[in-house]
């Protein structure tokens, strides 16, 4: 079955013109230049052609008069201009590959910019939805080729089309029909091409998810941070075995579409070629009644065989235009995601001194997911103290630091600030007023300055509160420890990059939250890859440089909870205790026998979390 192209042409003409636009946007004086080469090239063959047809009458007429001056002029004369369009034909070439690179290059970070402010825009929840992953990966992969190939395409539509234009022209005096006669022998060609892209664009987007498997197990198998574990447990066997195992279908439907559209161009082509012959032996009788010239046949074969070739890439490009148009849709599709996530840019500023934080009658349930992680969920939090959840995992912990931050609503209740619900507030006030170590923060490959620095980049490196936040995050040892210290480049990806270990990049990373200077403060199990004989001293500090602030810390470690002035225990999404460390072990809960199960098993290095195992 032939699929139907432009069966929505107003919506393929806006498809096509914001990709034009985006095009524009990027290089436009490159696009200038462009347009004006391709009506130049889209001359120039059909003066070489026209030329063949003078240089052949000169040189049969030069022969015939036994080479006498009057007809070697002429001949020298059209040898010069057909010497002269080749020429500029070459030199229009390599003009036009270099016009095409800076295009390409400009269109192409322009175009990832575009992405790259959309992939900061859309909410937190894209990134832990696996459909929106798909669509991420589609956007990607053609966001740096299809636009500009889409704009190759028009470019040789248009130069086609202006080339074929001057064809016909050439060959309409030999015959009225030739030029239908021309086109009629390409369409075939061209419900090829239709068919064909149809056909790969929905393998593609039907096997977008395989695609993202191999890319997972090629990762697995070639990143550094895999590569511990990989030889440990002998995983490259396995991960390389899935991986073939996924590229092999992958392969061979790629394969097997190919090949079929093989079959189907040659089908095309020779259908094309008799057509050819018909002509030229139409034309051959003509030749022998003395009615053209070997001129004529020369120009009119020239012509005619570069007309199907044309109107082939003319209507080729209409296929790829229409091709890159059903890629575009992916790009798209990113590109016109609203955030959920609704703010006023003239809502008032955040306060910059927190009272009381208060999750009231919250039921909040993740995307895609039945279960609810809070349902009917009440929690006052102090805003001049520190304040530890505790329980186990998925209790809802961290839940509340992302509803805290608005990386998620809530379905139902409200998070309010000072009496007010945060929704009020302006958001990038909202969130510039709270610091956050996360569970598993980014190791950013910068200088030391450089990453505590992006804890408020906002603002000029201050480095004076730079060191100052690596003593109270317990880094300053190691930094200065470091070649270069603070101006140490971390990470091994780039040359003399210094590696840090995990709890080294975890202080790090702690730093650049204490360096916010946010009155609000959230950290997830920052002890985590901490050794307990430190821990007590950092945490004194932090609560010292934290007074007057809204500290919350979640944590599995009671012996950092212990320190807080308010202890929260949470269970499957509630609250079943809460008070100080004192009173909840003379309540003898939950908290008591976790502490007592815990304190007994940090002899041994084992501790537990409340409520269960450690995990």
């Amino acid at each position: 079955m032939i699929p139907e192209f432009g069966k929505d042409p107003i919506k393929e003409w806006r498809k096509l013109r914001r990709a034009l636009r985006l095009v524009w946007e990027s290089s436009r004086s490159w696009t200038t230049a462009w347009g004006i080469l391709l009506v130049v090239q889209g001359l120039l063959p059909a003066a070489t052609v026209y030329l063949i047809k003078l240089l052949v009458d000169a040189l049969v007429a030069t022969m015939q008069a036994g080479g006498s001056g009057d007809t070697i002029a002429p001949l020298v004369t059209y040898a010069l201009l057909m010497a002269a369009t080749l020429l500029a034909t070459q030199l229009m070439q390599q003009i036009q590959s270099w016009i095409r690179l800076a295009q390409a290059e400009h269109a192409s970070d322009y175009i990832r910019a575009v992405i790259h402010d959309k992939a900061v825009e859309v909410d937190y929840g894209f990134y832990e939805t696996p459909r929106y992953f798909d669509r991420l990966h589609r956007a990607i992969s053609d966001a740096g080729s299809k636009p500009l190939a889409l704009l190759e395409s028009l470019g040789l539509l248009a130069r086609n089309a202006i080339t074929l234009l001057a064809m016909a022209a050439i060959i309409l005096p030999y015959g009225w029909w030739l030029p239908a006669l021309l086109i009629l022998s390409t369409i075939p060609a061209f419900l090829v091409i239709l068919r064909y892209n149809r056909k790969t664009h929905a393998w593609w987007e039907s096997r977008t998810t395989d695609r993202r498997w191999a890319h997972y197990f090629d990762t697995l198998l070639t990143h550094s941070s895999m590569a511990a574990e990989v030889r440990l447990f002998n995983l490259g066997p396995n991960y390389s075995s899935l991986y073939q195992d996924v590229r092999k279908v992958l392969r061979r439907e790629r394969i097997d579409i190919e090949r079929r559209n093989v079959v189907a161009r040659g089908s095309a082509a020779l259908l094309g070629l008799l057509v050819l012959a018909f002509a030229m032996g139409w034309m051959g009788l003509r030749a022998i009644r003395g009615e053209v010239t070997l001129g004529d046949i020369a120009l009119f074969y020239q012509a005619f065989n570069q007309g199907q070739q044309l109107l082939k890439g003319l209507l080729g490009s209409v296929g790829q235009i229409y091709n890159s148009s059903l890629f575009l849709d992916n790009l798209y599709d990113f590109l016109d995601q609203e955030p959920s996530i609704a703010h006023e840019e003239n809502a008032p500023p955040f306060p910059s001194e927190v009272s009381e934080i208060e999750f009231r009658d919250i039921t909040f349930h993740y995307p895609e997911s039945a279960r609810a992680a809070l349902t009917g969920f009440n929690l006052r939090i102090d805003g001049t103290s520190s304040t530890a959840i505790v329980g186990q995992n998925g209790a809802g912990k961290s839940t509340l630091l992302k509803l805290l931050c608005r990386f998620y609503d809530p379905q139902q209740g409200s998070v309010m600030v000072n009496g007010r619900d945060i929704r009020e507030y302006n958001l990038r006030s909202l969130r510039d007023s709270i610091a956050v170590l996360f569970q598993f923060p980014v190791n950013f490959h910068a200088t030391v300055e450089e990453s505590i620095h992006l804890g408020s980049i906002a603002q000029p490196v201050d480095t004076t509160r730079v060191e100052e936040a690596a003593v109270v995050a317990g880094a300053d040892s190691f930094i200065k420890s470091l070649p270069a210290g603070y101006g140490s480049l971390l990470g091994k990806w780039f040359v003399d990059g210094q590696e840090l270990s995990g709890g080294e990049w975890q202080r790090l990373a702690m730093a650049r939250a204490i360096y916010r200077d946010a009155p609000i403060v959230l950290l997830d199990e920052p002890t985590s890859m901490m050794d307990s004989w430190s821990e007590a001293d950092w945490f004194n500090r932090l609560l010292s440089h934290s007074d007057g602030k809204a500290l919350c810390v979640i944590t599995h470690r009671l012996t950092i909870a212990k320190r807080a002035a308010t202890i929260v225990v949470m269970h499957q999404g509630n609250i079943v205790e809460r008070g100080t460390h004192d009173e909840l072990i003379a309540r003898n809960g939950r908290y008591a026998e976790s502490w007592f199960e815990q304190h007994s098993e940090d002899v041994e290095g084992s501790p537990r979390e409340v409520g269960g195992a450690g995990g």
